[in-house]
């Protein structure tokens, strides 16, 4: 029995294209916020630890699915595993991270004791939320041009009208716009947190 023939999945209409190119260009902006969220301010925040993987049972897993992270004032986070047993993995998963936090464990919680940053860490953790939102703009920039391709395929398909094309790449562009400011946004909040002492 042959198999039936393939058929080609049929070309995305403009506004499909368009509200699929936002996605990506949403997607994006999550990943440089939860970048952002992990970068140390002077302030103590669960989001500093959440990610870190922790050993458990042969398995890297996420802090965030071992334990309950609280932060009870803003220069301490607390660290309450359900599992005491992996208190220790906990312990030197947080000293292999590049938080440059020492944490205390007395046997049932793991204390860090957030220092202020000193004026040459702030401005490394500058350069970084830089260098972050920069790969954001080069995310949103690539997910552009893809979106760009498309509709010029359209167009020399003849899907499309030469009015419709320049309709949607202009549509294109506002979007590109909109998430290229949003990403300014989380930058200006960023280092507005790692001015603040």
């Amino acid at each position: 029995m042959t198999p039936p023939p393939e058929s080609k999945p049929a070309a995305l209409t403009p506004a499909q294209l368009l509200k699929d190119t936002e996605g990506r260009m949403v997607k994006a902006i999550e990943v440089v916020a939860r970048e952002f969220s992990t970068v140390r301010t002077g302030r103590a925040s669960a989001a500093l630890v959440e990610g870190i993987r922790v050993e458990y049972y042969g398995t890297p897993t996420p802090l965030k699915q071992l334990a309950q992270i609280s932060v009870p004032d803003p220069r301490l986070v607390v660290i309450q595993p359900w599992d005491p047993k992996v208190l220790p993995e906990i312990e030197r998963a947080i000293q292999k991270s590049d938080l440059g936090l020492s944490p205390l464990n007395d046997g049932k919680v793991i204390r860090l004791s957030v220092p202020s940053l000193s004026t040459e860490r702030r401005e490394e953790l500058a350069k970084l939320v830089h260098k972050l939102a920069e790969e954001g703009r080069v995310a949103v920039r690539n997910v552009r041009h893809t979106a760009k391709e498309a509709i010029e395929k359209l167009f020399k398909e003849k899907v499309i009208a030469e009015d419709d094309k320049f309709k949607n790449l202009d549509s294109l562009e506002k979007l590109t716009h909109k998430y290229q400011a949003r990403i300014e946004e989380i930058l200006a909040s960023k280092e507005s947190d790692l001015k603040t002492v």
